[in-house]
């Protein structure tokens, strides 16, 4: 279950990094930068197509994930009270 907690936790810092990228534009021809795009797009896009408010010129995906996998975590890896 560690494993599981621990991949959760490092998609969250590679989804912070995606969020930095979109602001300084670095460039996409860059293997890390196509590695991070490639990692995180097969998670954000779908949450995208849900939510259309990305004409308003602010793209919500990311926040959406970060809930998800907070409840996620929450769900599998909350303290056993006893």
């Amino acid at each position: 279950m560690q494993i599981l907690y621990y991949a959760i936790r490092i998609y969250e810092l590679i989804l912070i990094v995606r969020i930095f990228m979109s602001w300084i534009r670095p460039d996409p021809h860059h293997p890390v930068v196509q590695w991070i795009y490639k990692v995180t797009e097969p998670v954000l896009e779908p949450v995208r197509r849900l939510l259309p408010l990305q004409a308003m010129g602010f793209d919500f995906s990311p926040i959406i994930v970060f809930i998800a996998l907070d409840i996620l975590k929450r769900i599998f890896f909350r303290p056993v009270l006893f």
